[in-house]
C-alpha cells in the first residue's frame, strides 16, 4: 500500500502523453543546478518512460500512479536507460527557443573522448541555451552510436581502428547508418511546448523529423567545433556520407583554423 503523502507529493510531478500505441510518463519538473564553465546555471529536468503495457497506458489519476510505483521497482530500469530532458527559461511561454536532440554518447559526454565531437556538442548547447534565456536539452538514451548501442558502438571503433570510417562499421555490423527515432522525444517537446523551436543541429534528417511530425520548426543553428587528429576522419565523414551541412565552404575548420 502506497502511502497516501508519497502519492499525493508524486502525482503533481507526473503527467501522461498518450501515442498511438503507447505512453510517455513524463516526471518532473525538478530543479537542476548544473556546473557550466564554473558558473552555476539552474535547469528544470524532465524524464520520461515509455509503456506498452495496457493496465499503465489505462489507468488514471491516484490509481495511475500508484499502479506505477507498485511496479517501479519490479521493471528493472537500471537494465536499460531512459530518456530526459534539460529545459531552461520559461520554456513553454518565450516567443524564441532554442532546443537540442542530443543522442547520447557514453564515450564522449562522460569519458570526454575526442573520437567523437559529442562532448563538445552537449557542453556548448548547453551554454547555448542558457545564453539565449530560453531552451530545452533533450538527453536521449536509445541513440548510442546512432542507434546501435554501447557494446555495437565498441564493435565498431574496432573496425574503425582499422581503417573503416564510422558508416562503413556500423553498415559491416549489419546496422543502418542511422536508425535513430526521435517520435518519443518529440512528443515530449510537443507537450512542453507549442511555439516555433529553433535547432541546434548540424543534421538536417533532426530538422525532417520534427517538421513531419508537425513541429514548428522555423531555424537551424550549426554547431561544429573541437575539431582535432583524433575525429577530423568522423567529422569529413558526417557530411560526405551522412549529409550532415557543411561547418564553412573551404577546408579551414578541418584544419582547425576555425574558431572555437
Amino acid at each position: 500500500m502506497i502511502k497516501p503523502d508519497i502519492l499525493s507529493i508524486l502525482q503533481n510531478k507526473i503527467k501522461r502523453i498518450s501515442m498511438d500505441d503507447s505512453t510517455n510518463i513524463l516526471v518532473g519538473p525538478i530543479t537542476l543546478p548544473v556546473n557550466l564553465d564554473g558558473e552555476t546555471v539552474t535547469f528544470k529536468w524532465y524524464s520520461w518512460l515509455k509503456v506498452t503495457d495496457e493496465e499503465l497506458q489505462q489507468a488514471e489519476g491516484k490509481e495511475a500512479t500508484e499502479l506505477l510505483i507498485s511496479r517501479l521497482s519490479s521493471m528493472n530500469l537500471a537494465d536499460g536507460q531512459q530518456s530526459s530532458v534539460l529545459v531552461y527559461g520559461d520554456f513553454e511561454n518565450s516567443d524564441e527557443a532554442l532546443i537540442r536532440m542530443h543522442s547520447i554518447c557514453h564515450t564522449g559526454d562522460i569519458f570526454g573522448s575526442k573520437r567523437c565531437d559529442c562532448g563538445f556538442q552537449l557542453h556548448t548547447s548547453m551554454k547555448m541555451i542558457a545564453q539565449h534565456g530560453s531552451g530545452a536539452l533533450f538527453y536521449l538514451a536509445n541513440h548510442e552510436g546512432r542507434g546501435i548501442g554501447l557494446f555495437s558502438k565498441a564493435m565498431a571503433y574496432i573496425l574503425q581502428e582499422e581503417g573503416y570510417d564510422t558508416v562503413e562499421a556500423n553498415l559491416e555490423l549489419g546496422f543502418a547508418d542511422d536508425s535513430r527515432d526521435y517520435t518519443d522525444a518529440i512528443s515530449v517537446l510537443q507537450h512542453l511546448r507549442s511555439k516555433p523551436v529553433t535547432l541546434i543541429t548540424n543534421n538536417p534528417k533532426k530538422m525532417e523529423a520534427l517538421r513531419a511530425a508537425g513541429m514548428n520548426t522555423v531555424k537551424r543553428v550549426p554547431l561544429w567545433g573541437d575539431v582535432s587528429v583524433f575525429n577530423e576522419k568522423y567529422l569529413r565523414t558526417k557530411v560526405t556520407r551522412s549529409g550532415h551541412l557543411e561547418a564553412v565552404q573551404s577546408a579551414d575548420f578541418f584544419e582547425g583554423r576555425v574558431a572555437k
